[in-house]
């Protein structure tokens, strides 16, 4: 019998890189495949929201599952600065500014093919990641 791979979580959310212009993010989508047979699986745009404001999304390449075993899919994004630092959001800058952390959200659905099925996974997890400017 053939199961959906289960969605474990999203991890490891982390700036890989920051500079004037953009903040660099990734992250990893953590899945365990029980059977037999692989398949493939796509983010739908998955959307990144720093301090609560949408701030862009993430759409990966498909991804080969492999059979019986845990894999990720990573997820990497780059936020514009203009985009982080916007009138509505300026209170919440100036706070992590001074902590050195921004909350960041990944929020979407990440898609499972195999054999002529699909199934949709939503992905909602929220981190307060450390910067350095």
């Amino acid at each position: 019998m053939n199961e959906k791979p289960l969605f474990i979580n999203v991890e490891n959310i982390k700036v890989v890189e920051s500079n004037s212009k953009n903040i660099i993010l990734s992250a990893s989508a953590l899945f365990m495949n029980p059977n037999d047979i692989g398949g493939a699986l796509q983010t739908d745009e998955i959307k990144i929201y720093v301090n609560d404001n949408e701030v862009g999304y993430v759409s990966t390449e498909r991804f080969e599952v492999p059979a019986k075993k845990e894999f990720t899919i990573p997820l990497k994004a780059t936020i514009p600065i203009d985009s982080i630092i916007s009138n509505k959001n300026i209170g919440g800058l100036i706070g992590s500014l001074f902590s050195k952390k921004i909350k960041v959200q990944y929020k979407g659905d990440i898609i499972y093919k195999t054999l002529g099925f699909s199934y949709r996974y939503d992905v909602d997890e929220t981190e307060d990641v450390k910067f350095k400017l």
